[in-house]
């Protein structure tokens, strides 16, 4: 494609693009203007006939039919119906040739209406109007509008006995307008496809207009364009005719400066070309004084890699001598730790002595790598080593314990684990008391890049041969024993034992059922359900994970979620969680059944930069609406890198899930981040409703915490709620949904339908109610 060509097709693609998007904004800007004025109209329209509230109370469908005809005056209305405060329609009429719309539920109309409000919902039409078929096809088909207006009236319909005259007075009474009461609603049916063709002549001419101007521009831009580039056509001939010798003369070009420029050029290559034999001819002269030149340069290259060889042989050596050396402590590393071990036990054995082999953990030492950098622990290592080599004797024998597996560079960044030899002991006594010597050691505090930092280890002892007789096993015992250590407390030391290995197998045992708990479909989602104690109804559902263990059955969460945790598995979990939830709530959806949304634990190691992107990936492949989403974070999520979780959270509003805080109040939090954080709800922890009743404190802070989330506009929760004292409580304070086996303990899916029926729990609310609610036990100040 030629320049002007290329420029003519860029100029119509740009007006293309334009006139799309300004015919668009016009054609959606008339569409928005002419829907609004109707509402307006039809509002206005309302209120200019006072007439219309005798008519309704006696039901006069005479004297409303004038009022549906002005109601019908507009073709993009439907139809019109009148209907009483009861929700009973009185009169409807159609507009003249329109075939008969589908019946509407008027409460499914006004729900999500106040009884004051005007209310308009979109549905899909059954048909479009005559004549407006194909319109309706290319417009994406039709849509119905139901525009609800309610009828004010000065007198309250609920009263028997009134008299034609009671509404002219309560009109003309100057007070009227203090108390209205709705006698009932005008709804219109507004056809969309009606209101598109009323403004779609308006849009033709606009579109067409801009079509003729395009084809003006487009002319003239075509005008333009081959002048300009005519003479840029004329030298592109030219350098052809030089690359194929047909020009050997000076090229005249008219033009601009550019194209001056390029003929220039053109004349000076032309020029350069009658010199080129000579300059080849010099060159090969020079290559060749460079062949020679490069001949002398790799001679002495030759020479230096002999030198190189030579030093590489004797950097071998020394390497070879560092192998047994940790490069970071200086200490011995698992190699020659492991020589040095097997000798000593070989020695032990035939001298008939014991041996004794501590294997220590610094506690907590993966927050120090995290929080100051791999640096500070690093030079906290190096510290921690020549502590540790101050506690024992020479005899003795301290390493610095290291994998030697495929991660061993980040093992030896990050490992924090040293074990240390003790030769020729009188009894395992001993070594329990280098142990609390290495514990004192490194409580002392440490200064690492101006921070003072105290360490703690947990140390395991293994004796030999007692526990054990080769190295493998002799590790796998203190490490058994360390890691006991580790569970019951930490900063301790614990002997090995045999009983250590049978709750190690059962551990090893739950972490491989675990593993393969998700492949298995072995997990299951129950779900408690949160109730509004006005309606009664179902507002919510929290889904809980539950492991089905073929063998114990239902593995309660506190035994295997800190074991998932630290595991690296909460986030396989949690993911699986997140699925199971968004397709159980599409298939209420599906069923039809009244479930607003439902609610998610989020860990906090499973709170990272992925899981807003998979969370959106999710209600994506489920295509589940995000409102319907809940995700409850805890405070711990909230308090942990304030700035980057403030831009986390936004993302996930942005998406349109619902975010709450559950166990409000129990974690080491400041009240700042609920002004600052985009939160939706709040969620009361349980232990503050339980210990209401024995603490005064904890009543003034479940009251507290209930009237600072109203000031904020938060949703408040109430969960574990399991006794009448608790649930007046709370509702006397104004707690309006309940979480707690109170209602419901948490179920499977299929009890949960049966829960989840309208007003299902408003006779047990209201059974509740009728219970006289005993006073307060606590004075709360």
């Amino acid at each position: 494609m030629t320049v002007a060509g290329k420029i003519n097709a860029l100029v119509v693609i740009v007006f293309i693009v334009a006139g799309t998007l300004l015919v668009s904004h016009i054609a959606v800007r008339e569409y928005t203007y002419e829907r609004d004025q109707l509402i307006n109209q039809a509002s206005a329209q309302v209120l200019s006939q006072p007439q219309l509230q005798p008519a309704i109370y006696y039901h006069d469908r005479l004297a409303l039919s004038k009022s549906l005809n002005e109601f019908l005056s507009p073709k993009a209305v439907r139809q019109v119906a009148i209907i009483d405060a009861s929700g009973t329609t009185v009169a409807r009429r159609e507009q003249r040739g329109t075939m008969g719309s589908k019946a509407v539920n008027f409460r499914e109309v006004r729900t999500g209406f106040s009884a004051v409000d005007e209310g308009l919902t979109t549905r899909d039409g059954d048909s479009p109007p005559p004549k407006h078929e194909l319109f309706a096809a290319f417009t994406g088909g039709e849509k119905l509008y139901d525009l609800t207006i309610p009828i004010f009236s000065g007198v309250n319909p609920n009263k028997t006995g009134l008299e034609r005259s009671d509404f002219v007075d309560a009109f003309s009474a100057p007070d009227s307008v203090n108390s209205q009461h709705v006698i009932g609603y005008v709804h219109l049916i507004i056809s969309r496809t009606m209101l598109l063709a009323e403004i779609a002549p308006f849009v033709g001419i606009t579109l067409v207009g801009y079509i003729l101007l395009l084809l003006v521009c487009s002319l003239i831009i075509l005008t333009v364009s081959r002048r300009i580039t005519a003479p840029l056509a004329r030298l592109a001939r030219i350098a052809d005719g030089i690359s194929s010798g047909e020009f050997d003369q000076d090229i005249q070009v008219q033009g601009s400066g550019e194209v001056k420029e390029i003929a220039t050029t053109l004349n000076t290559i032309m020029g350069g070309l009658s010199h080129y034999k000579t300059k080849m001819d010099v060159g090969h002269q020079l290559l060749s004084m460079k062949v020679k030149e490069r001949t002398q340069q790799l001679s002495r290259r030759n020479k230096e890699l002999n030198q190189a060889v030579l030093e590489v042989t004797e950097t071998k050596d020394r390497l070879r001598q560092l192998a047994y050396f940790d490069s970071l402590t200086s200490l011995p590393n698992r190699r020659l730790f492991t020589e040095q071990l097997s000798l000593l036990l070989r020695l032990t054995k035939r001298s008939d002595q014991i041996l004794a082999l501590l294997f220590l953990d610094l506690d907590n030492f993966k927050r120090i790598n995290d929080s100051l950098g791999h640096n500070a622990g690093d030079q906290l290592l190096r510290k921690v080593a020549m502590r540790m080599s101050g506690c024992v004797r020479d005899s003795d024998v301290v390493a610095h314990y290291v994998d030697s597996g495929s991660r061993i560079d980040v093992s030896r960044l990050g490992g924090d684990e040293f074990t240390v030899v003790l030769n020729q002991i009188e009894n395992a006594e001993a070594a329990g008391l280098v142990a609390q010597r290495l514990i004192d050691a490194l409580a002392a505090p440490m200064t690492i890049d101006g921070h003072e930092l105290v360490v703690t280890p947990s140390i395991g002892i293994a004796i030999a041969p007692t526990d054990a007789s080769t190295v493998e096993d002799l590790l796998r015992a203190a490490d058994t024993a360390m890691y006991h250590a580790k569970t019951t407390g930490k900063n301790n030391y614990l002997y090995y034992s045999s009983d250590m290995d049978a709750a190690g197998v059962e551990r090893l045992k739950l972490e491989t059922d675990l593993r393969k708990a998700v492949e298995l479909n072995q997990l299951v989602l129950h779900y408690q359900p949160q109730v509004d104690t006005i309606t009664g109804t179902v507002v919510g559902a929290e889904a809980l994970l539950r492991w089905n263990h073929p063998e114990h059955g239902l593995v309660p969460p506190f035994k295997f979620i800190p074991l998932a945790e630290e595991m690296g598995l909460i986030g396989q979990l949690g993911d699986w969680t997140l699925i199971e939830a968004c397709r159980q709530m599409k298939e209420f959806r599906a069923q039809g059944l009244k479930l607003p949304k439902v609610a998610i634990n989020v860990s906090a190691l499973q709170f990272n930069s992925d899981f807003i992107n998979r969370v959106e990936e999710v209600l994506r492949e489920t295509k589940l609406e995000p409102s319907a989403l809940e995700l409850e974070l805890t405070e711990g999520i909230a308090m942990d890198d304030a700035d980057a979780t403030i831009k986390a959270l936004h993302d996930l509003k942005e998406i349109g899930v619902s975010l709450s805080i559950d166990d409000f109040g129990t974690g080491y939090s400041s009240l700042s981040y609920l002004a600052r954080f985009p939160l939706d709800e709040l969620k009361i922890d349980r232990s503050f409703v339980v210990e209401f009743a024995n603490s005064s404190n904890d009543a003034s802070l479940v009251i507290a915490i209930i009237a600072m989330g109203k000031s904020m506009n938060l949703k408040m929760v109430a969960e574990g709620v399991e006794t009448l004292d608790q649930y007046h409580f709370l509702t006397r304070h104004g707690a309006t949904v309940i979480q707690g086996y109170l209602f419901s303990k948490p179920v499977p899916a299929e009890e949960l339908r049966l829960l989840l029926a309208p007003y299902h729990f408003l006779q047990q609310i209201e059974a509740i109610t009728d219970v006289n609610e005993p006073a307060p036990e606590v004075a709360l100040l």
